[in-house]
């Protein structure tokens, strides 16, 4: 086996804590960096990296290698942040993690870890890269562990940033991840992981937003056009929402379509030429409902869009695999219809295409047709 200079993004968390370690066992010369991305109130009780540094380090100490601290705040807030609140200004929901893999870890990290002579770089990802003999190509696979798979945010990588990565705890589940990071001694073994958008934390997210986006509050309308509720601000709503409306106690019986009298209300529609915020009672309600959608922006691993033809996709993480039939432009747009109607297709959120356990890429979701 062929021993690489490779440089490991250290997070403070377990998975990129077994990543170095594994990556050292194997002979490669380890090096662990330990990436800034957030500078604002980051001493605060929800978004903490000096904690998360404290536990790197500690990481770095036991595994036996060294550790650099690099800031790269400047093009988080250009590149990631900028982007994210222009999104949701105009009425959409991004996925900031998703632009974060594309723009810092696998663009200016990469960057940095080149640099600095490294040969490859590493993270704790839950996904694995191939190489395709036949094609010549790297392929973005799932990861071995379907609970923990990650590849939906990694979709935007392409094929010079996969043939310089690497993600070993990829071929693992996380309860292997927890048991070599127990037996090694590692002191982050038992470490939570994060969750929620990394500048967030768990912090109340429409707190957060308040901060950044201007609120014009507005009514809120059933189906019938009855306006029940008044909201804070087309922006601060998602499709497929339910908590947090203000409008929990106006259920009637006999409500819009399968509604009743303890039927939920959820999100289903956002006016911003209006300022309206629809909303409809009944998970499956058929405004909630989408045979299709249209997608921007895409981004294809191999370099190319996949040809036309039935595959799979994701409209949101952790979601289920529903198969679907691709339609692509020469451009980067593509159209997705679905054997099965898809709930709460969200513009600004990511459909991502697969071909069994490949991962082929995808787009930004502009539109969604629904069911009435």
């Amino acid at each position: 086996m062929k021993h690489h200079r490779i440089v490991v993004g250290l997070s403070g968390g377990v998975d990129s804590a077994v990543t170095a370690h594994l990556l050292k066992k194997q002979g490669h010369e380890v090096v662990g960096i330990f990436m800034k991305n957030w500078e604002d109130d980051d001493d605060s009780e929800f978004c903490s990296s000096n904690i998360d540094f404290v536990d790197a380090a500690a990481v770095a100490d036991v595994v036996g290698i060294e550790i650099e601290h690099v800031n790269f705040a400047s093009d988080y807030k250009d590149r990631v942040f900028a982007e994210f609140l222009r999104e949701y200004q105009g009425g959409r929901t991004p996925n900031p993690d998703i632009l974060c893999n594309a723009e810092i870890k696998f663009k200016s990290f990469l960057d940095h870890a080149m640099h600095v002579g490294a040969e490859k770089i590493a993270t704790g990802h839950y996904a694995r890269v191939r190489l395709n003999e036949a094609t010549g190509l790297h392929e973005l696979l799932k990861g071995l562990d379907n609970s923990k798979d990650q590849s939906y945010f990694l979709h935007r990588l392409n094929q010079a940033q996969l043939s310089k990565t690497l993600f070993p705890v990829g071929e693992l589940l996380k309860t292997q991840v927890r048991q070599i990071a127990e037996e090694i001694g590692l002191p982050n073994a038992k470490k939570k992981d994060s969750t929620g958008i990394c500048f967030i934390g768990e912090r109340p997210f429409r707190d957060f937003l308040n901060r950044y986006i201007s609120k014009e509050p507005g009514p809120i309308k059933d189906p019938s056009g009855r306006t029940i509720g008044k909201h804070v601000g087309l922006s601060f709503y998602t499709l497929g929402q339910r908590q947090g409306l203000g409008i929990g106690g106006i259920k009637e019986k006999g409500a819009q379509r399968g509604g009743g009298e303890h039927t939920p209300w959820f999100v289903a529609r956002k006016d911003m030429a209006n300022n309206i915020l629809w909303v409809v009672q009944g998970h499956d309600h058929p405004w909630l409902l989408s045979p299709q959608l249209e997608a921007a922006d895409a981004s294809w691993c191999s370099g190319a869009a996949p040809a036309t033809g039935r595959y799979a996709a994701k409209t949101r993480y952790r979601q289920a695999d529903a198969v679907c039939d691709l339609a692509s432009s020469a451009t980067a747009e593509f159209s997705l219809a679905f054997n099965e109607n898809q709930w709460a297709v969200t513009p600004g959120q990511s459909a991502v295409v697969y071909d069994g356990e490949v991962c082929l890429g995808g787009g930004v979701i502009n539109s969604a047709t629904t069911l009435a």
